[in-house]
């Protein structure tokens, strides 16, 4: 045996079955006591909260910019998942998404130029690197931005 193979043993015993009645030793109340924020079932206090003390998340100064709201997110596509297509082909989001190839458009396609081409393809896409459209042309195809 190794330390590696070691599992964690069986529970010795069932979990304590809280709020089941005077019998079980923790029955009516629950172990949670009479009255309280705790008590309820929608008891305790939200992430952050600090007894009424404004939280540090508010105490902090906000600067800076963020663009999360306007940001583009494109989808990344290698040059080589297209050696799946026919010489000729049409290569759209729509048939990357169908052939599975990618399985979300979001704000469009961008080509890298990460693999090898071997053949002549009319590539559609929001964006292309350098190397992809020169590696796309250099076969006689066309990186076409939409």
């Amino acid at each position: 045996m190794n330390l590696y193979e070691l599992k964690p043993g069986a529970p010795k015993h069932a979990p304590k079955r809280k709020g089941r009645g005077p019998g079980s030793g923790d029955g009516k109340t629950a172990g949670r006591g009479h009255k309280g924020q705790n008590s309820r079932s929608g008891g305790g206090v939200r992430p952050g909260f600090e007894g009424g003390q404004m939280p540090l998340f508010r105490r902090i100064p906000k600067r800076g910019f963020n663009n999360s709201v306007f940001r583009k997110e494109y989808t990344e596509v290698k040059l080589s998942d297209f050696e799946s297509f026919e010489n000729g082909t049409e290569v759209t989001a729509e048939l990357l998404k169908e052939k599975g190839i990618i399985s979300k458009v979001n704000d469009g396609i961008v080509v890298l130029g990460t693999g090898n081409l071997t053949k002549k393809l009319t590539v559609k896409a929001a964006r292309f690197t350098k190397t992809a459209s020169e590696k796309i042309e250099a076969l006689g195809g066309k990186a076409e931005v939409i």
